[in-house]
C-alpha cells in the first residue's frame, strides 16, 4: 500500500480486482501502521516496509494452495517502490508490478516533480535529529502529513486528488491518518528504492504510470535501471 495507506483502500481494491482473475492475493498492513503492531504508530521505515513483503511472503509460502514457484508482487505509490527494493533480493518474487511507483525518497531529495531541493532534504534531515533527540529526552512523538488535510493545502494536483481520495468518504479509514512521525524522515531522505536495479532485478516487471502524473518522472527513471 502506499504511504499512509492501508490494505482496506487502494492495496484492497488491486487485491481484490486480482483475485476475481484467479489470483491469490493477499493485501496488508505495513508494520505499525494499520491494523499491525508496532510502535511508534505510522513510523515510515523503508527498510521495514521492504522486509514486510518478504515477510507476507514467508506466510504465502505455509498455504498449500499457493504454488511457491509463481509468487509475484506489486505496489502502489510508494509501496510499488518498496516492492522493487523486496524484489532485487528476494528471489522468491517471480514477477512484480507498479502502479505510480514513487521512490520516496527520490521525491525528498528532488521534489516532487524531479527538481533539485538538496537543501530541503538536509533541512528534513536536520528536522528528523531533532525530532529524535526530543522523543529521546521525553517529548511526544512529532508528525507530519504524507497527504495534507485539505485541497487548498496540496502543493500540486497529485497531492489535491490524494486529499479527495484519503480524506473524504471516497476512502477515509480510521486507520489510516496519512501521517507519519517526523522521525521517519531519517531514513526516507537517504533512501533509493531503486539503487542497484540494473544490477539485481531479473524479473519481469510491469510499471504503470498516469500520463500526466507528476511522479511519472520516477515511473521512468525506473524503466531508464530496469532496461
Amino acid at each position: 500500500h502506499p504511504a499512509g495507506g492501508v490494505k482496506e483502500q487502494t492495496a484492497g481494491l488491486y487485491a481484490g480486482k486480482l483475485a476475481a482473475e484467479g489470483f491469490v492475493a493477499i493485501a496488508f498492513d505495513a508494520s505499525r501502521q494499520g491494523e499491525s503492531g508496532g510502535e511508534p504508530r505510522q513510523l515510515e521505515n523503508p527498510h521495514a516496509r521492504v522486509e514486510d513483503i518478504s515477510a507476507a511472503i514467508d506466510y504465502l509460502t505455509t498455504l498449500p494452495y499457493v504454488d511457491r514457484g509463481r509468487i509475484g508482487a506489486m505496489g502502489i505509490c510508494a509501496g510499488g517502490a518498496y516492492t522493487v527494493t523486496a524484489a532485487l533480493a528476494d528471489r522468491r518474487i517471480k514477477a512484480v508490478g507498479t502502479v505510480s511507483a514513487a521512490n520516496y525518497g527520490a521525491i525528498l531529495r528532488h521534489g516532487w516533480e524531479g527538481r533539485d531541493d538538496l537543501a530541503g532534504a538536509f533541512a528534513l534531515l536536520e528536522n528528523a535529529a531533532q525530532a529524535r533527540t526530543g522523543e529521546a529526552n521525553g517529548a511526544n512523538t512529532g508528525y507530519y502529513p504524507i497527504v495534507p488535510q485539505r485541497p487548498e493545502e496540496a502543493p500540486n494536483a497529485d497531492l489535491a486528488e490524494a486529499v479527495e481520495y484519503y480524506r473524504t468518504p471516497r476512502a477515509q479509514c480510521s486507520t489510516s491518518p496519512s501521517i507519519a512521525p517526523t522521525r521517519s524522515l531519517m531514513q526516507l531522505v537517504t533512501f533509493d528504492a531503486f539503487h542497484l536495479v540494473d544490477l539485481f532485478l531479473t524479473q519481469p516487471i510491469q510499471i504503470v504510470a498516469g500520463e500526466n502524473a507528476g511522479t511519472r518522472w520516477l515511473s521512468e527513471d525506473l524503466f531508464r535501471r530496469a532496461a
